[in-house]
């Protein structure tokens, strides 16, 4: 349905299929190994494309990993990076992050990283002078797109953070302006769950987001 003027407008029914997809977003570490249909990995990219970035620059770069050796480096960095965060803590919770699920690297059939363009001409400069950082939480808002996209398509995405990014950077031998903001696996899910895995295993519950008036 469209409005007057052309634009169309999103009913009831819409704001609750559309509530259910960003709850049913997950972080997924649990995969099938069945393969992601190159068309709805496509789609998704091509949504992803739509999100909004500072000064309409698009610094986003995704960067399918399909290298069996570069993935098996990307993995090693993970269990150094994760390993050496597991002592940062005290017994308890060391044991606790210990027995957690953290990445599906090994099972996703689907890795890519995604990196933002910082030596970008697109956009022209525009909005990043006061906040350059804006151009990273440009790529970020491409990675939601992508995830809510994915799950649409009924698959999962795991974002892994416990990586050296200078390490995954050199590994995929990008340009040395592109910076690391994600890595993805991406598949199917082993498992289905409304809740996220990190409160269904008593590491962090929800907490209300705060809004404050001044």
């Amino acid at each position: 349905m469209t409005g007057s003027a052309g634009a169309p407008e999103f009913g009831a029914e819409f704001r609750a299929r559309f509530a259910e997809l960003v709850a049913w977003r997950r972080d997924v570490r649990r995969f099938r190994p069945d393969p992601v249909p190159d068309d709805a990995v496509r789609e998704c990219l091509a949504l992803a494309g739509l999100s909004p970035s500072v000064g309409n620059s698009q610094p986003w770069r995704f960067v399918r990993v399909s290298d069996p050796d570069r993935r098996a480096a990307v993995t090693a960095s993970f269990l150094r990076c994760n390993e050496a965060a597991a002592t940062t803590y005290d017994d308890a919770r060391a044991a606790a992050y210990r027995s957690l699920k953290l990445a599906g690297l090994r099972e996703a059939p689907l890795h890519l990283a995604v990196f933002c363009d910082e030596a970008t001409g697109a956009g022209h400069g525009l909005g990043r002078a006061t906040m350059p950082e804006m151009l990273r939480y440009s790529a970020v808002t491409a990675i939601h797109t992508f995830w809510l996209a994915a799950r649409s398509h009924g698959l999962g995405v795991g974002w892994v953070s416990i990586l050296c990014p200078e390490e995954v950077t050199a590994v995929l031998d990008v340009p040395t302006a592109w910076r690391l903001i994600a890595y993805l696996c991406v598949g199917y899910p082993a498992e289905e769950h409304a809740d996220p895995e990190l409160v269904r295993h008593g590491w962090q519950a929800r907490l209300e987001a705060p809004m404050l008036e001044r």
